[in-house]
């Protein structure tokens, strides 16, 4: 009788709750998007070498958006030159830097990858950039692990896409979101990172372990941005800076390479409106107990990570490398002269980038 009660408790305490055992909602409601344009491009796309007009027999990029988890997701899909949606293609998936969008160098490698044959898909991450979700610039492991989920979603329903070769590729903070991905995504037969962030060891150990000291005393901020929260006061917000206001001498002054380059870029060179450093401070609870490398053993396809020679996050790959022992088919590539925001843009490294894709997607997918 006490099972049948405590049976009959749950089932009714789960209808109640709705969501609180409710399984995960995979994409949904996949459609065209209008793009809104930007710095004369009709995409918006901030690269050199972007797309300007779908032409035939070209690589073509497709607006489009879908829902995840109740959330709508801003995305381009890019297809290969001469697309048949009536034959078989390999795919990609490609995830942006930490405040990055899919204008910037996420939608540049999946135009490339689109020019190897590739149906690609780079999507602005739930609340950031076009995607919805509130407040924005949340920044939490948990849904940035599920934007990438959402996305080989997508390419499973996508018109073309040969589901058995389905590939992963992510970039800084998206690289450390995809190798967490990959953990326990089985239907990707590949994975890839370039310039890897580990988001999570970062924001609780500082850049390069320079806040190592305070840890508890942030973790303690971060719970005082909560409450003031649930209060409906001002959100807090980290990684905060006036675009408008940077000069050079300020960036000039900035003593590693990885913050200063990322200034030029995303400041500068390819600004874009949508891309902000900027993450709620109450993110903290959740980015500094998690760390993309634990249980990376779990990755059991072929693995390569690309960093730069010279890139002073280059711990960060070399980490996570060593940890991925549940594949023998693993490589860290190195970009001789190569810092890490460099690896984004710079046309020469850029090339060997995507010389190195080709070979490794075209051997795995």
């Amino acid at each position: 009788m006490k099972i049948i009660m405590l049976v009959s408790f749950m089932l009714v305490f789960c209808a109640l709750c709705g969501t609180a055992f409710a399984d995960i909602q995979p994409v949904r409601n996949f459609q065209e998007r209008t793009p809104t344009p930007y710095n004369n491009n009709p995409f918006g796309l901030v690269y050199a070498g972007a797309i300007t007009e779908n032409l035939s027999g070209k690589v073509n990029i497709h607006p489009i958006t879908y829902e995840l988890n109740g959330i709508k997701i801003a995305a381009n899909v890019y297809t290969p030159a001469d697309y048949d949606p009536a034959k078989k293609y390999p795919a990609i998936t490609v995830a942006h830097p930490n405040g990055g969008v899919k204008e910037q160098v996420s939608g540049l490698f999946a135009q490339r990858l689109a020019e190897l044959g590739y149906i690609t898909v780079a999507a602005d991450a739930a609340y950031q950039g076009e995607s919805g979700g509130l407040p924005k610039h949340t920044d939490i492991p948990f849904f940035r692990t599920e934007d990438i989920h959402g996305m080989v979603d997508l390419l499973t329903i996508y018109p073309g896409v040969d589901t058995e070769r389905i590939g992963m590729l992510g970039i800084c903070g998206g690289g450390g979101y995809t190798l967490n991905a990959a953990k326990s995504e089985k239907r990707v037969k590949a994975v890839a990172t370039l310039s890897m962030f580990n988001t999570g060891r970062v924001r609780r150990e500082g850049y390069m372990s320079s806040q190592i000291g305070d840890i508890q005393a942030r973790l303690k901020q971060s719970n005082e941005a909560r409450n003031a929260a649930i209060k409906g006061e001002v959100i807090s917000a980290g990684g905060t800076l006036d675009l408008d206001t940077l000069t050079d001498e300020y960036i000039a002054s900035i003593k590693n390479d990885l913050y200063r380059e990322g200034l030029l870029y995303y400041g500068k060179t390819h600004r874009h409106p949508n891309s902000t450093f900027e993450y709620t401070q109450s993110s903290l609870i959740e980015l500094m107990t998690w760390d993309a490398t634990d249980n990376l053993k779990l990755i059991n396809v072929p693995l390569l990570m690309i960093a730069g020679s010279l890139a002073d996050s280059l711990y960060l790959s070399e980490d996570a490398i060593e940890k991925a022992t549940g594949t023998n088919d693993k490589e860290l590539f190195l970009i001789p002269g190569a810092m890490h925001i460099q690896t984004y843009y710079v046309p020469e490294y850029v090339d060997q980038e995507v010389e190195k894709l080709k070979e490794f997607f075209g051997r795995t997918l």
